[in-house]
C-alpha cells in the first residue's frame, strides 16, 4: 500500500517504539543491515508531518522514502534491500507476486500475535478493537 506523503532527505522507517517485539525487530536491523534507513518509534515522530495516521503506525510499520509511504511487508522488504547483497535477494522476493500476498498475510498474523513473538511483552498486543476487526476482515 503506497501513498503520497511529505518528501524526507533520506528514508525514514517508522515503528512503534512501545512494543517490545518491534524494538528488538529495528535492534536486528541496525546490526544487521549496514545501510538501512533512519529509523525512529512513532511515538516520537511528528505524524501529520510525515503525512501519517496514528493507527496506520500502530498496526504497521512504515518507510517514506522519495515522497511515498510503504507499509508492513512491503516496508520489511524496501528496508531489506537496502542492505544490498543476502538482504537484497531477500527483499526483491518478498515483492514477487505470490509470494509478495503471503509475505501479508505472515505480517498480519506476526502483527497481531505480536505479544507472543520473541521479545515480545503484553504490551505489545494491539488494542483489542484493533484484533477484532482484523479477525473480521481476514
Amino acid at each position: 500500500m503506497s501513498s503520497p506523503s511529505i518528501v524526507e532527505p533520506t528514508p525514514l522507517l517508522i515503528f512503534d517504539g512501545d512494543c517490545a517485539f518491534c524494538t528488538s525487530s529495528v535492534r536486528f536491523i541496525e546490526r544487521r543491515i549496514r545501510r538501512h534507513p533512519r529509523i525512529q518509534p512513532w511515538q516520537r515522530s511528528d505524524l501529520a508531518g510525515l503525512g501519517l495516521a496514528q493507527e496506520q503506525c500502530e498496526t504497521a510499520v512504515q518507510l517514506i522514502e522519495n515522497g511515498r509511504v510503504t507499509s508492513a511487508h512491503v516496508a520489511v522488504a524496501r528496508v531489506l534491500i537496502y542492505g544490498k547483497r543476502g538482504w537484497a535477494v531477500l527483499g526483491y522476493l518478498l515483492l514477487v507476486p505470490g509470494i509478495k500476498q503471503i509475505a501479508g498475510v505472515v505480517y498480519r498474523w506476526v502483527a497481531k500475535n505480536r505479544d507472543r513473538m520473541p521479545g515480545g511483552t503484553a504490551e505489545c498486543a494491539l488494542p483489542q478493537s484493533e484484533r477484532t476487526e482484523r479477525e473480521i476482515g481476514n
